[in-house]
C-alpha cells in the first residue's frame, strides 16, 4: 500500500526543514525489502556494522532463509 514508502518519505521532507545534512538508516543484511526500498528512496550504502545482532540479541535472527548478522547503513543526502 506504500505507507512506508510514505512514511520515509515524510521524515525526509521534516529532516530537511529542520536543517539535517544528512539522514541515516539501519537495518540487517538479511532484509532484503528494506534495503531495496531504502536505496528506491535514494539512501545509499555507507557502512556495515559486522554482528551486530549477534552481539546484541541472544538468539539467532533468521529472515529470508539468511542469517542477520550484520547492520547495514544506509545514509541520504539532503540537498540544499
Amino acid at each position: 500500500m506504500g505507507y512506508g514508502r510514505q512514511l520515509l518519505q515524510h521524515a525526509l521532507a521534516e529532516s530537511a526543514r529542520r536543517g539535517f545534512e544528512f539522514v541515516e538508516i539501519g537495518t540487517g543484511n538479511s532484509s532484503l525489502g528494506q534495503l531495496a526500498l531504502y536505496q528506491k528512496c535514494g539512501f545509499r550504502l555507507h557502512a556495515i556494522d559486522p554482528d551486530f545482532f549477534r552481539r546484541n540479541y541472544r538468539e539467532p535472527i533468521f529472515e529470508n532463509g539468511i542469517e542477520c548478522r550484520d547492520m547495514v547503513r544506509l545514509r541520504y543526502a539532503i540537498s540544499k
